[in-house]
């Protein structure tokens, strides 16, 4: 009986996905505007800035606890 209604629930969810999808009108896709808007930018943009932010995120957590390994010592070493 189970395995009955199962099936039924299935063919409903089937048959109801069938329906979604085959309902109104396809979406159009101007390919080429797709094209363009997926190639990467030539160029960057660069701010410079007066503080360094992972120098400050580094004082930042250093306060708090111990760092394990020196990976980021340069950052603070250089520091004005």
């Amino acid at each position: 009986m189970d395995k009955q209604r199962d099936n039924q629930a299935a063919h409903t969810l089937e048959q109801q996905l069938s329906d979604m999808l085959t309902e109104g009108e396809m979406e159009t896709v101007d390919r080429k505007a797709q094209e363009r808007a997926q190639i990467s930018p030539k160029y960057e943009i660069r701010i410079q800035t007066e503080l360094d932010p992972i120098r400050e995120e580094t004082k930042k957590f250093r306060s708090m606890a111990k760092e394990v390994d020196g990976r980021y010592d340069r950052y603070v070493k250089d520091e004005k």
